[in-house]
């Protein structure tokens, strides 16, 4: 049996998805027009590390906690590992532990899969957006490196991808215009977001559908992340909202983050190689609109405009005696 993800690579040591925690964070933190962050219940998948969780607790003093481990074999590990009494920890499938928890909280959920995109993670979708309280957040996570199998000759693949899309995801989720030579490079990603998306807005018409006089519930994308720590990952999501809550969304200010994305455009997260003592001269300068205000001799241009994107959020790893 292949060792679970958390056994084989060590989730807090991944620069990019460092750097994409932290950029959460901050979008969580602005939820506050629609109620103190620290109210919100937050659910995520802590696995053994639970680095997210450490983080929204210490920085947002969200308290209601809740991580869905599926590997029940292994409950005295993630019990052992679990840095705080208000974490939750619930075994089982996120699509059976999702239907049993109650839905009258303003709901944080982070479903941060290493797997690709599947039927699976589309009805965990539509179970949210079918029950979450105006004012709730969601944000997807899956692997959209583009497959690739041994034996499969190059000019094949792009049948072979669009069949292994269907597949996973059912061919009704998959719009027609998506075709297999569309799933190369950071197409797949782009691919998983429309299908995410699709499934967000036909949940939410039925949903609608009932509501009669009531105000509709609405889905503003926020963020749409490309990074790379090995395989190509795709983070998309954004908030629930109804239409009486419009004045409390312009409030937050999302459109004033750097990496805010509604629409089908990415924010690449790109993590620049540098040393410690380059990353301290850079720090002096900032913060700067223009990249070229940056004086760094020997440092390429595309490491300097990488690292002035993202030096608020930048991780710095060193050694240490614990």
């Amino acid at each position: 049996m292949m060792p679970a993800s958390y056994e084989r690579i060590h989730y807090g040591l991944r620069p990019a998805k460092n750097i994409e925690r932290k950029m959460l964070c901050e979008v969580f933190r602005r939820l506050s027009a629609f109620a103190r962050v620290e109210t919100y219940r937050y659910i995520g998948f802590g696995s053994t590390y639970f680095s997210d969780f450490v983080l929204f607790h210490k920085a947002l003093d969200i308290k209601n906690m809740i991580s869905i481990e599926h590997d029940a074999q292994k409950t005295d590990r993630f019990k052992f590992n679990r840095p705080f009494g208000c974490i939750e920890i619930e075994f089982g499938e996120s699509t059976q532990v999702l239907a049993s928890l109650e839905w009258d909280l303003k709901t944080i959920l982070w479903l941060d899969y290493d797997s690709k995109l599947d039927a699976t993670v589309l009805a965990d979708v539509a179970f949210f957006c079918a029950n979450a309280v105006p004012g709730s957040f969601v944000a997807i996570t899956v692997n959209a490196h583009p497959d690739s199998k041994e034996g499969v000759p190059p000019l094949e693949l792009p049948r072979y991808r669009a069949q292994e899309l269907e597949a996973r995801v059912l061919k009704e989720n998959v719009p027609a215009d998506i075709t297999g030579k569309e799933l190369r490079g950071w197409g797949t990603a782009k691919a998983c977001r429309r299908i995410i998306n699709n499934k967000i807005e036909q949940t939410l018409n039925e949903r609608n559908g009932g509501r009669q006089a009531a105000p509709a519930f609405l889905y503003q994308q926020l963020f749409n992340f490309h990074y790379a720590d090995n395989a190509k990952m795709l983070t998309v999501g954004g908030l629930l909202i109804d239409e009486g809550l419009s004045d409390q969304l312009s409030h937050c200010g999302f459109h004033n983050l750097r990496f805010f994305r509604s629409d089908d455009k990415p924010y690449l997260i790109r993590v620049p190689n540098l040393t410690y003592k380059e990353i301290r001269h850079l720090a002096e300068q900032l913060p700067v609109n223009d990249p070229a205000e940056l004086h760094a001799q020997a440092i390429p241009q595309k490491d300097l405009e990488a690292y002035r994107e993202v030096y608020r959020y930048f991780p710095t790893f060193a050694e240490a005696e614990i």
